[in-house]
């Protein structure tokens, strides 16, 4: 679980002078926005926008600033930047039971993620117990799996979990140092171009989630914001959307050409592995959606977070932004 303990340091006051500067500023407004290092969901889009300008030609000019998970829920929950860009719904609803008052703006992607082992013996959830799993334990990712594993009645307490941050979950698996590895896109593909021959243990996601919430998308990661960013700024906020969306939209209609910016790749096989998971979609879940026009998924994503007993209420409403944003 992500410590939620307040970190100053020296760059803070400059990064958050950069994320709160006056929306009606000359030119393209500053934004800076904190997002997971790569590779992860939330490093996806920065070189995409920033490259194609997507930021410039809605009127944001952003600065994407990169921290570990741990780093990022600090940073983010202690206001040091006031935006995010590797919020997960179920993070975001634990730091508003917490007294922290920011608000989910629109999802990025839903949620899919899985665990990969080389070991024969072990097929199923069930034959993890006892075992080495390598995981980010303070990632949302890894609560969904937890959560995945009890709905099944699989104790995920009887795991022996190494606990690491994503980029490392690749180096884990190529090199067999854990019985299995949970992880997921972009660092799923980039083993199997590795090791075709791993295999992944079905978590049964879809039938988990029809039995749970009546089926339907699981928001999983999106950008989130302070309240108090969002009360000075919501006229950026509809700008921020569109960067996203058109990167989104451009990474579709370019998977060959957006490879290479999504991903570290090493070889030929990694560049085409990329650029399939691009083009399919199925496992990187992007679905881009203002956080108001998904408000029962989000809240049926935290009722998930009270079940495996990430926090004890449901989040308050606002955590959820409902200004238009199309």
């Amino acid at each position: 679980m992500r410590k939620f303990v307040a970190m100053v340091m020296l760059a803070a006051p400059l990064a958050a002078f950069a994320g709160t500067a006056p929306s009606h500023a000359a030119g393209p407004a500053p934004v800076t926005i904190v997002v997971f290092t790569p590779p992860s969901l939330g490093a996806i889009f920065p070189s995409v926008i920033k490259q194609q300008k997507f930021d410039i030609a809605n009127g944001v000019d952003i600065t994407f600033v990169e921290r570990p998970p741990d780093a990022y829920a600090t940073e983010f929950n202690a206001g040091d930047f006031p935006v995010g860009g590797s919020a997960s719904v179920m993070i975001l609803g634990l730091g508003a039971t917490r007294g922290i008052k920011a608000s989910y703006l629109f999802n990025l992607f839903d949620y899919w993620g899985t665990v990969v082992t080389s070991r024969p013996d072990i097929k199923t959830l069930a034959d993890l117990a006892g075992k080495q799993l390598a995981a980010a334990k303070g990632t949302t990712n890894y609560t969904m799996f937890a959560w995945l594993a009890k709905q099944q009645g699989v104790d995920p307490n009887s795991f022996q979990v190494v606990n690491t941050a994503p980029p490392g979950l690749v180096g884990y698996a190529v090199a067999e140092r854990a019985d299995a590895v949970q992880l997921w896109e972009p660092a799923y593909t980039l083993v199997k171009a590795v090791m075709p021959q791993i295999h992944t243990i079905d978590l049964n996601i879809a039938k988990v989630w029809h039995t749970f919430a009546g089926g339907g998308e699981i928001p999983y990661l999106g950008v989130a914001a302070h309240q108090e960013w969002i009360d000075a700024h919501r006229d950026l906020i509809p700008g921020l959307y569109r960067a996203y969306k058109q990167a989104a939209d451009w990474v579709a209609a370019n998977p060959a050409a957006a490879a290479p910016l999504v991903a570290t790749l090493k070889d030929d096989a990694q560049r085409q592995a990329i650029t399939a998971l691009m083009r399919d979609n199925s496992r990187l879940a992007l679905d881009i959606k203002p956080a108001g026009k998904i408000q029962k998924q989000i809240e049926a994503t935290y009722r998930a977070g009270i079940d495996v007993g990430l926090f004890k209420d449901m989040p308050p409403a606002s955590s959820i932004y409902s200004g238009e944003m199309e």
